[in-house]
């Protein structure tokens, strides 16, 4: 049994059935929609973000039909931001697959992912969830915000250590928030216990994203991304910046200048990156990141024992132990 079913294990029956009200949630009668929808279920990934919202639920109650709503409705958003943004990045695959634009094309894809976007406004309209549905919608707006100031500050590499938590506050740790406090309102829960999973699924988002960063500086064969992506792709992440904030002003031209003129040069990257680990860069966003799951865990304390809050913890750790 492997490390995400031990800590799905409270709440099985729910992610089984869980799938069939998401299958149901994507039908369309259009063929060619319908036939799109299919590809992308078939491509589903790890599920954490459904199983936050289902644990959270249960730590702070009971699972509910709005359970079930809240985790489709932030499937359907943040699937329909993964479509749109593979077509923004010219991206022709995502996690081993073939993207939607890649097959389809550009227009397809953009509409497919207003599609999806419009099935999860309309379902928690008609299912009168308005709580749950501005969660999820100020969540997706902190993630355009998040994306355009990363976009302004990177042209200009000119990002502080400040300026990047915002950024992956805004980007990956808002979602992972959403999905803890829309799982406390789906139980029930009140306003001080709701807040505090969203305060908890923050910190979680802020270790994730810098665990993903991470991972980017890994050797060999388990490594979740080729070595050096971001660096190509001119982002300044947390080892990154403290990697250039810790260099002498010569050195640290000398680096900018491979990030600014020489980022897909497979060599110069790779001394890129033997600097940024040499220069404190990976301990220091270790610290950092382990900093963010201590919080995590010690909001998460305050809630009662039971197998739900145990596989929060559990979750909690995979998502900085995890090799991808």
């Amino acid at each position: 049994m492997s490390s995400l079913e031990k800590i799905q294990q409270p709440i099985a029956h729910e992610m089984e059935a869980f799938e069939d009200f998401f299958k149901s949630a994507m039908q369309s009668e259009n063929m060619l929609l319908d036939k799109i929808t299919h590809y992308i279920i078939k491509r589903k990934g790890k599920q954490m973000r459904p199983m936050f919202v289902f644990l959270a639920s249960k730590v702070c109650g009971n699972v509910s039909p709005a359970t079930y709503t809240a985790a489709s409705l932030i499937e359907l958003l943040h699937t329909a931001t993964l479509v749109h943004d593979d077509v923004v990045d010219v991206a022709n695959t995502r996690r081993g697959f073939f993207s939607i634009n890649a097959l389809w094309k550009n227009k397809i894809a953009v509409l497919v992912g207003d599609y999806l976007l419009s099935r999860g406004l309309l379902m928690s309209v008609d299912k009168g969830e308005f709580q749950l549905l501005r969660i999820v919608s100020n969540a997706v707006k902190e993630m355009s915000e998040g994306e355009l100031l990363q976009q302004e500050k990177s042209r200009l590499l000119n990002i502080t250590e400040e300026v990047y938590y915002e950024i992956i506050r805004q980007k990956t740790a808002s979602l992972i928030a959403a999905c803890c406090e829309s799982g406390a309102s789906a139980a029930g829960a009140n306003e001080e216990d709701v807040k505090r999973m969203y305060e908890f699924g923050l910190h979680v988002g802020l270790a994730f994203q810098i665990k993903d960063d991470l991972l980017d500086y890994g050797f060999g064969e388990k490594i979740g991304k080729p070595i050096g992506i971001d660096i190509k792709e001119r982002k300044l992440t947390l080892p990154l910046i403290v990697a250039l904030r810790n260099a002498e002003p010569a050195e640290r031209k000398q680096l900018l200048s491979i990030i600014k003129k020489h980022n897909t040069d497979g060599v110069r990257v790779k001394q890129l990156v033997k600097r940024v680990i040499d220069l404190g860069g990976i301990d220091y966003a270790s610290d950092k990141m382990n900093q963010f799951r201590d919080r995590a865990l010690e909001i998460l304390h305050d809630f009662s024992d039971s197998p739900a809050k145990n596989s929060l913890i559990e979750l909690v750790h995979y998502t900085i132990n995890r090799k991808k």
